[in-house]
């Protein structure tokens, strides 16, 4: 369990470091809710007796998140911009 925990530790500040650097805003938005959730899942899981399983279904569940979270942003993108558009034609 400390050993699970330790390297889930050591993943999250490697990426950390490595930054998100050169990812699109689709890669960050999948890779923040990846980790976060698998994280979260380890501490769950860590408590329920298996935190390697919880761990993995923690990072599928962040990277549905992840995904939800970029199409909702971009659905917000794409209707600010038609707005703009709209506004720039009625001057």
């Amino acid at each position: 369990m400390k050993k699970m925990l330790r390297l889930i530790i050591a993943a999250v500040m490697v990426i950390s470091i490595s930054g998100c650097a050169g990812m699109t805003d689709t890669d960050q938005r999948l890779l923040t809710g990846s980790a976060g959730g698998a994280a979260t899942g380890a501490v769950i899981g860590a408590i329920a007796g298996n935190a390697g399983m919880g761990a993995a279904i923690g990072a599928g569940a962040g990277l549905l998140g992840g995904f939800l979270t970029d199409k909702h942003e971009k659905s917000k993108e794409r209707a600010y911009q038609q707005g703009y558009q709209e506004g720039q034609r009625s001057n």
